[in-house]
């Protein structure tokens, strides 16, 4: 379960960061961002789960995040 955890949070990071390279913002709960080789990933939901689910996050994770301007994770 860690695994598979940590895959879908390394999939949601380089979305995010793909958006926020764009954009230069945190994207809202509706955005769909698609990754460069064709998958989508649903960025807005992922970073409200994520920020949901943060006591599993550990500190790479959050240093990652906060990174990106994630306040939340600082």
């Amino acid at each position: 379960m860690a695994r598979a955890f940590s895959r879908a949070f390394q999939k949601g990071l380089e979305a995010l960061a793909h958006y926020t390279a764009r954009e230069g913002r945190l994207p809202g709960r509706s955005v769909v961002q698609v990754l460069p080789y064709g998958s989508e990933h649903r960025t807005g939901i992922w970073i409200g789960n994520i920020k949901a689910s943060r006591d599993r996050l550990n500190r790479t994770q959050l240093t990652a995040l906060a990174e990106l301007g994630v306040d939340w994770a600082r």
